[in-house]
């Protein structure tokens, strides 16, 4: 589980975080006249997007993964967790078609559904807060960024990004929601981000 602060604390991450953003290498010999320039004024927007700060919070970060890639890696994740459902489900009984009442349906629907959500939200957050991974990514090269910093998400803010992708796909608009919120990355500029993305300020960026 990352040590990392909530979104808003004000805090730094920790050291350790290897992906941190890390400060450019220094310049000059150490000479008293290669000295660094002064530091630039105060911006008091700040460097976060939603702030509308003057500083490109990407800087220094690794380049956006494409949209492309990202849809690939989903995919993976849907079919890997859908497999556990479907699993679980079928050794359980909870099935959509296999009951004779319309109530019964409803019933085991809604279970199918909940027990859904519960595995996609689990399986983002405890892969995405250990190393900003879950397997799609990782295989695809890519992992999940907090916009301000470029560390890994918190347990909070990885639930935030998840509850909005999953929750509305388990219960109601299924693949429809997925497209829609993991789309949104094809048209949104500059940061590429689907609304899960912008829901808990995060970013998808290339690791290879």
């Amino acid at each position: 589980m990352s040590s990392e602060p909530p979104p808003g604390s004000g805090q730094q991450p920790p050291d350790d975080d290897p992906f941190r953003k890390q400060p450019p290498p220094s310049e000059g010999s150490g000479s008293p006249y290669n000295a660094p320039p002064p530091p630039p004024p105060p911006s008091y927007g700040g460097g976060d997007p939603y702030g509308g700060g003057p500083t490109d919070p990407l800087a220094g970060m690794p380049p956006l993964a494409s949209s492309g890639r990202r849809t690939l890696a989903r995919i993976i994740d849907l079919i890997l967790v859908g497999i556990v459902v479907w699993l679980i489900t079928w050794g359980f009984g909870v099935s959509e078609y296999d009951v004779d009442s319309d109530d019964m349906q409803y019933g085991k629907s809604l279970a199918q559904s909940a027990l859904a959500a519960v595995l996609y939200i689990a399986y983002d957050t405890v892969l995405i807060t250990r190393s900003g991974q879950t397997l799609g990514k990782k295989w695809l090269g890519m992992r999940v960024a907090n916009l301000d910093n470029g560390s890994t998400p918190s347990v909070q803010t990885t639930l935030i990004r998840s509850a909005v992708l999953w929750i509305p796909f388990a219960f109601c608009c299924a693949c429809i929601w997925t497209a829609i919120s993991g789309g949104w990355s094809y048209f949104d500029k500059p940061y590429k981000q689907g609304l899960h993305d912008k829901a808990a300020k995060t970013v998808v960026v290339n690791t290879t």
